[in-house]
């Protein structure tokens, strides 16, 4: 993503100007009193507000131009609807505004496609949220979400995983300058341990010919179903450790077991 290039949708972002509060106090009534030339001078004066802005979103592989639109259309309705009786910076106000213009955009556009059913549930939810936490003092939990929706406590969890970002198993979760962490070593499936080729004849020999540490870490990680984690913190070593040591013990077993 090309953040610091310096034309933007046909925009020499070098060149922008940056307006004072002071002539953003001068621009406000002119700009709600339907004044054009205001608006666009107030507009062009805060381009390196969504320019600042994008940069956070650097790492989604989006098309800088196509988020740097979505960033206006945020600009232009916080203009629409700040209220200038406010005793806050206008910045304040757009900055979250603009944010969530580009977050939706970003949902909407997600390779995975969710039904506007399933996302406008979870929109209702999100705002329910933020509505009960200043209410209760907390996070709400889903039940009470649920129970503000007057929904099925199932539909509001299905909704507000549709539109969560996918994340691969395999992408690094820590890297100690050896062999790194996935997050696929942080998981099991308690109701499915993977298991299934340690019942194979030869496991027990196979199991015999390792040493004692990484004999008892085989039979916490694929016995018991423990995360490399727990495995860690029970036998006293770090995670890495145990990733590498379970790696190698599973060569070292299939090599005897001739697999």
């Amino acid at each position: 993503m090309a953040i610091n290039k310096v034309e933007i949708c046909g925009v020499d972002t070098s060149t922008l100007p940056v307006l004072t509060n002071e002539r953003m106090r001068e621009l406000f009534p002119l700009v709600h009193s339907g004044d054009l030339n205001a608006r666009e001078e107030f507009i062009r004066g805060n381009l390196r507000l969504v320019l600042s802005i994008i940069q956070r979103f650097g790492n989604r592989g989006e098309n800088v131009d196509d988020l740097f639109q979505v960033g206006c259309i945020g600009l232009i309705k916080a203009l629409d609807n700040f209220d200038t009786t406010l005793n806050v910076r206008f910045s304040t106000y757009a900055v979250p505004m603009i944010i969530g213009e580009i977050r939706r955009y970003l949902r909407d556009n997600n390779a995975i496609r969710v039904s506007r059913s399933l996302r406008d549930i979870a929109y209702k939810a999100l705002k329910a949220r933020d509505q009960l936490s200043e209410k209760l003092g907390r996070e709400p939990n889903v039940n009470e979400l649920a129970e503000a929706l007057h929904l099925p406590r199932e539909d509001v969890v299905f909704a507000l995983e549709a539109i969560q970002d996918p994340v691969s198993l395999f992408e690094p979760v820590f890297n100690d300058g050896g062999d790194a962490l996935y997050i696929m070593d942080q998981i099991t499936d308690e109701r499915k341990p993977d298991n299934g080729w340690l019942d194979e004849i030869g496991v027990q020999d196979a199991m015999s010919r390792l040493n004692d540490r990484e004999r008892h870490i085989l039979k916490l990680r694929f016995y018991q179903g423990r995360t490399q984690m727990e495995v860690a913190g029970e036998i006293g070593i770090s995670q890495a450790q145990v990733s590498r040591l379970e790696k190698n013990a599973l060569v070292h077993m299939r090599k005897n077991m001739g697999l």
